[in-house]
């Protein structure tokens, strides 16, 4: 890997990260196109990464993560299917990371987005406040996002929806998302660093700090760039973009 695929990388995972097109998707496919191979160094790689775009969170959300104790309590309680599940089954989510099951996965989500999209037209929101979340409503949408340990499913994509279907408008069901992110990557990225640390001596640090910044700087962007998207258009742009970069790397990939 040289500086330049670092910067790329960093690029998808920040970006990715928040929007609703999977990132573990898009670097695994990202990576595939840059001909990197998925050893041991670089699963390094895409886990220290991560911690730039959690960062991102912490960054944007810093003067809510303590004045907001309640809401705080609630997305720790929404992550609590995920944290179960995915300490349970560990060994089993890593063995989906295949190219092509990401493809599928992208091109499956991408219709779930519009259908519900189109489904919830006419249903209006019965949330309009972060702090009107109910636990109910919260550990529901960690139960949905219990379906993103799928790789190409999307953590934000599934969480978002998850949280449109329980009764929050867009932009509190996006909140929502980023700030459930944090407990779900931390204790992914802890508990994937745990289970291989004995690999991180195989890390080149100058690429993986490189990665780091890249994606804290462009997670940033990403959020306030989705915040903005969401006040005015629906997700049903994503659904399309996720369907149309499925088919390609279907046709042009494998």
């Amino acid at each position: 890997m040289g500086i330049l695929d670092a910067v790329i990388l960093g690029i998808v995972e920040g970006l990715s990260e928040f929007l609703p097109v999977s990132s573990t998707g898009h670097l695994i496919l990202a990576s595939a196109l840059l001909k990197l191979q998925q050893s041991e160094a670089h699963k390094v790689f895409e886990v220290v990464i991560q911690l730039g775009a959690m960062l991102a969170v912490v960054e944007v959300y810093r003067k809510q993560l303590f004045a907001r104790p309640d809401l705080i309590k609630k997305v720790c309680f929404a992550f609590l299917p995920t944290g179960t599940i995915g300490f349970l089954l560990y060994k089993l989510v890593k063995s989906f990371f295949q190219p092509s099951l990401v493809s599928y996965m992208l091109i499956a989500g991408g219709v779930a987005f519009i259908v519900i999209e189109l489904w919830m037209k006419d249903r209006p929101a019965t949330t309009h406040t972060l702090d009107e979340i109910s636990y109910k409503q919260a550990f529901s949408i960690g139960l949905v996002q219990c379906i993103s340990m799928v790789p190409g499913v999307s953590r934000s994509g599934a969480t978002i929806m998850g949280g449109l279907l329980f009764g929050l408008d867009r932009k509190d069901a996006t909140e929502f998302s980023f700030l459930l992110a944090l407990p779900t990557m931390l204790a992914a990225t802890c508990y994937d660093i745990y289970k291989n640390y004995t690999v991180f001596h195989m890390g080149d640090w100058e690429n993986i700090a490189v990665g780091f910044i890249t994606s804290f700087i462009f997670g940033v962007i990403g959020i306030k760039a989705l915040l903005r998207f969401v006040t005015s258009h629906t997700f049903i742009p994503f659904g399309v973009y996720r369907i149309a970069v499925g088919v390609l790397f279907l046709v042009f990939l494998f």
